[in-house]
């Protein structure tokens, strides 16, 4: 039990006094990064789905027709 009680406060140290953590502005311009990233991406995977249904769409419309 010693040994666990002695890594909660390592890391409490570790986290307190060695790790460098963003400052604000940092945070702020990362996420507005991600966010633009994200809808993009959004955008992009929402064309690229509509193309594909789409085609198997058009491609079993065709099956269809041709057996009838």
């Amino acid at each position: 039990m010693s040994s666990f009680v002695d890594f909660i406060k390592g890391s409490y140290t570790e986290f307190k006094d060695k790790v460098e953590w963003p400052k604000w502005p940092d945070l702020q311009s990362s996420t507005i990064v991600v966010a633009v990233a994200t809808v993009l991406l959004s955008i992009f995977l929402f064309g690229v789905d509509t193309l594909f249904s789409k085609f198997i769409e058009n491609a079993l419309a065709m099956l269809i027709n041709l057996f009838n």
